[in-house]
């Protein structure tokens, strides 16, 4: 089950992108909500700054620059000169409010320093005659009265702030958990009966939670699934069935048909055109034998109803014999049949069904000779290629076009068929050679022939030594 926890690791993957995203717009958050107090965040460096601009007239008053008069002007704040001596308010602003008193006591003095004038925030600069008080509007600025922190609370704030992160962050994560737990119980039936699909298995889930309606789903398609390979696993066996029953039925009477007709082959008391007629009725009855046999060993290939005897067997040997059985029946010396083997390679062992790896060859051979009716050289080689035993058996005759082999090679049917529908083509005998060949774990590959002609190529693997 690779899938669940790639799903579950996407979940908290999310998750985590979603925890750092919302930290990071909340610093920027933060950022942008600072940047907007900057201009009233700096009360005290403006009192400096007006400490440092008030400067005595020559009438023993004081004046400030315009451009800070204009700056508390746009702050609407007012300002106090308080003599160090009297505690007078000696120097003051045009609006100064009417309820802010003129005269002050230490005490007073220490008060507003740290807090409020009649509810007016105020923040002092210091002159060498004087300190100055600057004045700002009503709930313009809170300020902390009392500022005085434990020395080991500001020491220890960094691993404060990331303990708190880290207990929010698993805080984070366990709500995440308990709220998904469902989804993901309900995910894990529903992941596994998807892969169980494809393998033919029988699939049930239990049609609740979250994903009921996709379990249903599934549950349906899987009795569709079943219903059809049980119908389907019918109609093989109805056909297989059928084809053998109809080859069994068939050899009776074909067997008396080729008899007859080879007793009127050779009855010298009959016409030479008469004789001849019965001789095609041999050929093609022969023929018609050798298609069911064909159909019947297809059939039973296809359906694994062959058995087949494997053992330890001479790839070399076997198809040397195939070669030899075919040059002794070539009596016009038509279909010349050359032997390309290496010398040097006189055992190349598989484990094999040796009567199948015969008819495969055979049949590769007798394929040259089906389909090049004028005659040409066959060329029959066995080599060892690696960890595989591969089998080559090609012409130098018409050949095939690329479309043509490209069928051969990717049609499952048991024939081809073709323009010329009076005669068997390239299908069955070949359908039979890439059958032997899965049946011991091998391929059949149909090209073009070195020679200019058709060739196909079993590839087998060896049987590896102890």
């Amino acid at each position: 089950m690779k899938s669940l926890p790639k799903l579950i690791r996407r979940y908290v993957s999310i998750m985590l992108l979603s925890c750092v995203l919302l930290l990071v717009l909340n610093v920027v958050l933060l950022a942008v909500f600072t940047a907007r107090q900057a201009p009233n965040a700096y009360p005290w460096k403006t009192a400096e700054e007006v400490a440092d601009a008030l400067h005595q007239t020559n009438d023993g008053g004081y004046a400030l620059p315009d451009a800070v008069s204009l700056e508390l002007k746009d702050s609407n704040a007012w300002a106090i000169l308080i003599d160090n001596e009297t505690k007078q308010v000696k120097w003051q602003t045009a609006n100064l409010p009417d309820t802010i008193p003129l005269s002050y006591t230490l005490s007073d003095i220490a008060s507003l320093t740290r807090g409020y004038i009649d509810g007016y925030p105020t923040f002092t600069g210091e002159m060498e005659d004087g300190l100055i008080v600057l004045g700002y509007p009503q709930n313009s600025f809170w300020k902390h009265m009392w500022p005085s922190w434990d020395y080991e609370l500001i020491a220890n704030l960094p691993k404060t702030i990331l303990s708190v992160f880290a207990i929010n962050a698993a805080l984070v994560f366990l709500i995440y958990v308990v709220a998904n737990s469902k989804l993901l119980k309900s995910i894990k039936p529903i992941v596994n009966g998807i892969q169980s699909l494809p393998t033919g298995e029988s699939v049930y889930i239990k049609e609740k939670g979250l994903l009921s309606e996709l379990a249903m789903n599934i549950n349906k398609t899987s009795e569709i699934l079943q219903s059809q390979n049980n119908q389907l696993h019918r109609k093989e066996t109805a056909r297989a069935n059928w084809i053998a029953g109809v080859s069994h039925d068939i050899r009776t009477p074909l067997s008396m048909v080729m008899g007859y007709a080879g007793q009127l082959k050779d009855d010298t008391h009959l016409t030479d055109d008469e004789r001849q007629k019965a001789a095609i009725i041999v050929k093609q009855s022969e023929r018609m034998r050798n298609l069911i046999n064909d159909l019947n060993l297809a059939s039973k290939l296809e359906y694994n109803m062959q058995p087949l005897m494997e053992k330890q067997e001479n790839a070399v040997a076997i198809v040397r014999q195939v070669v030899v059985d075919f040059i002794n029946t070539d009596i016009d010396n038509k279909f010349p049949i050359e032997w390309k083997t290496d010398e040097n390679i006189s055992a190349c062992f598989i484990n094999a069904d040796k009567d199948l790896i015969k008819r495969a060859v055979s049949n590769l051979i007798q394929n040259c000779i089906s389909h090049n009716e004028n005659g040409c050289s066959i060329f029959v080689s066995v080599r060892a290629d690696g960890q595989n035993c591969i089998i080559c058996v090609e012409d130098n005759g018409k050949g095939a076009s690329d479309e043509q082999i490209e069928k051969l090679n990717n049609t499952p049917h048991y024939m081809v068929c073709d323009t010329n529908t009076t005669e068997q083509r390239h299908g069955l005998g070949l359908l039979i050679v890439k059958q032997v060949a899965a049946s011991h774990n091998g391929t059949a590959t149909i090209e073009h022939s070195s020679h200019g002609g058709f060739a196909v190529k079993i590839t087998l693997p060896l049987l590896q030594e102890n």
